[in-house]
């Protein structure tokens, strides 16, 4: 006997038999194993490499080797994709310029957020001691923003086109990680709020306008791939901005921390001991146990989030001029197509007032 539940399941069913067509069958095709194996490897060996630079040294020969086999791997993926007969990814795509600066813009955006987000939740719960409810609260601000500001986003985007949205949505991004940057360890966590909701509104136009500029610009058949090579873009800028933003926090609390160990006359500590504590510290924890005296332990706390908070904030002074860097990029493409409506426009005006083409010079 049929439930009553399962109704709208069924009345779905009959619909998509009397409404939907049926897709012609696609041409056979096989994975492209060598291409998978050659982009994923060269994704591995970089991000591996920006991970552990800080700890073996960004000169040392493992940290080179790394890098050297991700740009060799990423060689061989080129060159694969160049000469396959089904490639994971048609190079012919990034034939328009507009396709690829919607792909450098995501990884940029995507870069900036993630690698300085990543810090967020740690200052909110380590440094100000929330619970993770608390400041996922403190978060949502942000999340509100996409969420109203899609929408928003699209309908601009519609009637505007993407150019000028992703312009703003840059600026306010830019401006928001600028702000973030400013946080220090005694800053109320509600300091954040104005910041999240301006940052959620940047980025609001920036994710719509760059799905429009990507998958827009891309051939009918190849629409599916456009929107992986999105989504690719997204995840490989958030895994870079984590990676080099990390790098950049451990290398920031390898040149305070020590110093300020030693200022404030604590114990010295051994090269494991020291490596321990940074590693406690550049999530947001001060190293203290119960055993700590109060007054060393009030010392090495404040000590501990100042590191961490010097640390976060040049990870947030470098999200902001990554989003700078796109809101310059947009900025000049704009003025470019200003500047090239105006001239045709002078141009139609002197055809219409003499009747011929001006001839340059």
């Amino acid at each position: 006997m049929v439930g009553i539940e399962e109704l709208p399941g069924a009345a779905a069913l009959i619909m998509s038999r009397l409404v939907l067509k049926e897709t012609p069958a696609a041409p056979a095709s096989s994975f492209d194993i060598p291409g998978i194996a050659a982009l994923s490897g060269s994704l591995f060996l970089l991000i591996f490499g920006l991970i552990k630079g800080p700890d073996y040294g960004w000169t040392s020969s493992r940290t080179l080797v790394f890098l050297g086999a991700a740009a060799l791997a990423g060689l061989l993926f080129v060159i694969r994709e160049s000469r396959a007969r089904q490639p994971l990814l048609p190079l012919k795509l990034f034939r328009s310029a507009s396709l690829s600066a919607g792909v450098v813009l995501v990884i940029m955006l995507m870069f900036a957020m993630f690698g300085a987000m990543f810090f967020m939740t740690f200052y909110l719960e380590n440094v100000h001691g929330l619970d993770p409810i608390a400041a996922g609260v403190h978060l949502l601000p942000m999340t509100a923003m996409l969420i109203v500001g899609s929408p928003l986003a699209g309908a601009l985007i519609s009637k505007l086109g993407p150019r000028l949205p992703l312009v703003a949505g840059m600026l306010m991004a830019a401006i928001a990680m600028a702000g973030l940057s400013r946080l220090g360890a005694a800053s109320s966590p509600n300091d954040t709020i104005a910041w999240f909701v301006l940052l959620g509104l940047g980025l609001s136009p920036v994710m719509v306008g760059a799905t429009n500029v990507i998958v827009g610009n891309a051939p009918v058949a190849l629409a599916g791939v456009a929107s992986g090579l999105q989504s690719t873009a997204m995840q490989l800028g958030g895994a870079l901005g984590t990676a080099v933003l990390g790098a950049l926090m451990s290398a920031k609390i390898s040149s305070t921390l020590p110093a300020a160990w030693h200022a404030a006359h604590l114990p010295a500590l051994s090269t494991a001991q020291l490596a321990q504590v940074k590693g406690a510290v550049s999530v947001g924890v001060a190293p203290v146990t119960h055993s700590t005296p109060a007054g060393a332990a009030g010392v090495i706390t404040q000590i501990s989030h100042d590191a961490f908070v010097a640390g976060m904030h040049n990870a947030f002074l470098l999200a902001a001029a990554m989003a700078g860097a796109g809101y310059s990029l947009l900025f000049l493409s704009a003025l470019q197509v200003i500047n090239a409506s105006l001239s045709y426009g002078q141009e139609i005006e002197t055809v219409g007032r003499t009747g011929s083409y001006p001839i340059p010079g």
